[in-house]
Parts: structure tokens; C-alpha cells; sequence
């Protein structure tokens, strides 16, 4: 991919975008359309260009898959902790409004907040799950005839 300058330019250039609005995505989510797995697969897409144009081996000096294999269970950690926070402060499982509350009855504004960080703190292991198994889904798919991968 030496020879091919253009396209080096040109993702080199759209790469922080890409990866701007990955993050516009996964911020706005509670508020409009998107959220984790949307801002996890953007992220993944500018991964997956760079691996395109740069190589397998450059992609993994930057995202190693130790690191990959690391992140993803910790995605469904995030998730899964949030909703047990909510059981043990007496609510029901990812009861967003529990999460803000200390075993006593929230008013309308705590309860939003409360909603607010719950959905911030899904929707964020969402993004950390989808985005590190799709890369390293493609990891193996690249590598596939190879060796050593």
C-alpha cells in the first residue's frame, strides 16, 4: 500500500473526523438517535481503515489485541455493573433512577440525573464491547492464511 499516496492523504486526513463523530454519536445518545453500538461501529469502521491502508502490523502497534481482549469484557462489566449498583441500592435491574438515590424516595430532578448517568454509563460499555470485538473480528479475518497472528 506504499505506492497508493492518495489514499494514505486522504485517511490521514478523514481519521480524526471519523473518529470526532464516533464520539458525537456515543455522547448523544441518550439525547437523539445513536448511542454505544452506533459510536462503537463508527469507531471500529476508522480501525478498520486504518488496518486497510497502513497494515495489520502498524493497526497493532496502536491497538494491540491484548489490549482488544482486555476491553471487551470490560465493556460488559460497565453494563452489567451498572445495572447491579441499581439492585443494590434496592431498585430493580438497570432502574437508572436507583443510581442517584441513597435507599430513600428521589425527586423528579434526582431521578433524572440519576437516568442521565445510567444510560451514559450503558451505552459507554456498549461502545467499548462493539468497537474492540469488531476489530478484533476483522484482526482474524486478516489474518487468516498467516502464520504468526
Amino acid at each position: 500500500m506504499e505506492q497508493h499516496i492518495v489514499l494514505r492523504v486522504v485517511s490521514k486526513i478523514l481519521l480524526p473526523f471519523i473518529f470526532l463523530f464516533a464520539l458525537y454519536v456515543q455522547f448523544h445518545g441518550d439525547y437523539g438517535p445513536g448511542g454505544g453500538f452506533q459510536a462503537g461501529v463508527i469507531f471500529a469502521a476508522g480501525f478498520i481503515l486504518y488496518m486497510l491502508i497502513f497494515g495489520v502490523e502498524k493497526t497493532k502497534k496502536i491497538s494491540p489485541m491484548l489490549l482488544l481482549e482486555r476491553i471487551a469484557p470490560l465493556g460488559v462489566l460497565i453494563y452489567a455493573g451498572t445495572g447491579l449498583i441499581s439492585l443494590l441500592k434496592g431498585g430493580k435491574f438497570l432502574d437508572y433512577n436507583m443510581l442517584m438515590v441513597n435507599g430513600k424516595p428521589a425527586s423528579a430532578a434526582v431521578a433524572i440525573e440519576g437516568q442521565h448517568l445510567g444510560i451514559f454509563l450503558v451505552e459507554l460499555g456498549v461502545g467499548i464491547t462493539v468497537t474492540s470485538v469488531i476489530v478484533l473480528i476483522f484482526f482474524a479475518f486478516m489474518g487468516r492464511g498467516q502464520a504468526n497472528v
